[in-house]
Parts: C-alpha cells; structure tokens; sequence
C-alpha cells in the first residue's frame, strides 16, 4: 500500500484553511454556557458548525483515501 503523497498534501492544505477560516467560530468563549442568544445568533452558530462538519468529513475521507492510496474518482 503506498500513500498517494499529493493527494495528502491536498487535502492537508484544505484541513488548515478549513481551520483558519471556521475553527475560531466555533471555539467556546468564556462563560458562553451562561450567555443566551438571539436565535439569529444560535441559527448562525448551527450553520457554521455544519458547513464546518461537512467539509471536515470531506477531508478526512480524502486523507483517508490519500493514505489507502487509492485514486480519486
């Protein structure tokens, strides 16, 4: 089994800007179990987490791809 190392390196990429541009959504403030807020704020927040779920699940299948070295479809 041999790595596919470009597709690696692709979807490596894709996970930091997935980080850069969506983790600090996401991150738990202090006290923000105590806060409440608008639900235009709580439906924003839901829709970050998905679009962030989504895309991360595409990447982790890609990783594992890349690792099994199996070639895109």
């Amino acid at each position: 089994m041999a790595i596919d190392a470009q597709r690696f390196a692709e979807a490596f990429e894709r996970l930091e800007s997935l980080d850069d541009r969506l983790t600090h959504k996401l991150r738990p403030r202090p006290a923000a179990g105590l806060m409440r807020g608008s639900a235009e704020q709580h439906e924003e927040q839901l829709r970050d987490l998905a679009a962030y779920t989504l895309e991360l699940k595409d990447i982790v299948k890609e990783l594992f791809l890349a690792i099994a070295g199996k070639k895109p479809q």
